[in-house]
């Protein structure tokens, strides 16, 4: 049986406030042409197919013409849902869908009905799907019966799957939506262990000729036949260094040999540190203008209008931050920094703080003592009334 293996979709994301749809869109249009450049018999999709449980309705059409275009491939499309999907609004109308060839599992009720992936072409049955939405453990731990763990509603729900196939000898793919033990996390997952342990065994679907993970955004191996996909469009910077991609697979019982199809890029992601001018110097740095940057400024002293000054060589920088060296003889705590300073001293750091280390001039510092000294005078007497404790007069 041949597969096309991917998940966390996440349609309908944004990433540090730009939309996602058009590298959404892209792979999307490189997915349906890889399966049908491969004649693969099912493309299966393991969890988090929108972002949110209500996605608006241009994400939905967007899922909607994907689907349509992966159908009239001849191949089978496999979806189940993730912990960011609605099970409801994802499997309605599932039964019917069916008949058409997506086959969508989003609710443990599902899982004891084994999909016959027939042959590309053929009436032949090349292979079986044993597809597990993603299940919160609070709740489906009294459906099975079992206690509320990850790892004890995945054991249940593997043994149910695989006690409905048939004894025909074919190769088996399950496809499960977790954390598993081994594997490798980034910034961008929500995490799943509300409700009981958050990490489930590999051997939970070491029973599966191959296993289609979903969950993690980082495509890895745990085994030969334990994968994950990762997601196709990255949506943290932790994900800067990943390969994004789908998993073209072959398996047979007991065997499985698996590439991995590396995604369009829609826009890559630079990791930038260092001192303002070096940045805005420096002609390694010419692959970042094209790129969504996360810039991190060392300078002592914040530069003035940093972000300005970055965009103008960096324009799609989206993240900016500030790490000023610490000396050995910087205070470290807030005590140690209010430490044999007066009133005046400290109205004035403030002012260079806010003002990225520029501190006042000598006609700024004479205000401030006015105003301190003012309010010190005036702390015990009545407010005026706009409320104020002192007046312009006071500062000149």
């Amino acid at each position: 049986m041949r597969i096309l293996h991917t998940s966390d979709w996440h349609l309908g994301r944004s990433f540090h406030g730009e939309g996602l749809g058009d590298a959404h869109a892209r792979y999307l249009d490189h997915l349906v042409e890889l399966t049908r450049a491969e004649k693969v018999d099912a493309v299966v999709v393991s969890g988090d197919i929108y972002d949110r449980a209500l996605p608006n309705p241009r994400t939905v059409e967007l899922l909607d013409d994907a689907l349509v275009r992966l159908l009239d491939t001849g191949s089978r499309v496999v979806v189940t849902s993730g912990n960011h999907d609605s099970a409801t609004r994802l499997g309605f109308g599932s039964r019917v869908m069916e008949h058409s060839g997506l086959h969508i599992r989003a609710a443990y009720e599902g899982i004891a009905r084994p999909i016959a992936i027939p042959r590309l072409g053929s009436q032949d049955t090349a292979g079986h799907v044993v597809a597990l939405p993603y299940l919160e453990p609070s709740v489906a731990a009294g459906a099975f019966d079992t206690e509320s763990t990850h790892r004890a509603v995945l054991t249940e729900a593997v043994t149910r799957g695989r006690t409905a196939l048939p004894d025909d000898g074919l190769p088996v793919v399950g496809m499960a939506h977790a954390f598993f033990a081994g594997a490798t996390t980034s910034e961008s997952e929500r995490d799943i262990c509300v409700g009981g342990l958050g990490v489930a065994p590999r051997s939970v679907v070491d029973a599966f000729d191959y296993a289609a993970l979903g969950h993690l955004h980082g495509a890895q191996t745990l085994s030969e036949s334990v994968r994950y996909s990762g997601s196709p469009v990255a949506m943290s910077f932790s994900e800067a260094a990943h390969t994004k991609g789908t998993w073209l697979v072959d398996v047979a019982r007991g065997r499985v040999s698996a590439e991995f199809i590396e995604a369009p890029i829609h826009r890559s992601l630079a990791i930038l540190r260092g001192e303002l001018d070096n940045l805005l110097a420096d002609p390694k740095l010419e692959h970042a203008e094209s790129a969504w940057c996360q810039v991190t400024l060392t300078d002592e002293i914040r530069p003035a209008a940093a972000m300005e000054r970055v965009r103008a060589r960096f324009p799609h920088t989206l993240r900016l931050i500030f790490d000023t060296p610490r000396t050995e003889a910087q205070p470290i705590t807030y005590a140690e920094r209010l430490k044999g300073r007066d009133d005046v001293e400290l109205c004035c750091d403030f002012l260079a703080h806010v003002r990225g280390g520029r501190g006042p001039n000598a006609t700024e510092r004479t205000a401030i003592g006015k105003a301190v000294s003012a309010a010190l005078r005036r702390g015990d007497e009545p407010m005026a009334d706009d409320g104020s404790m002192f007046s312009l007069e006071d500062l000149r």
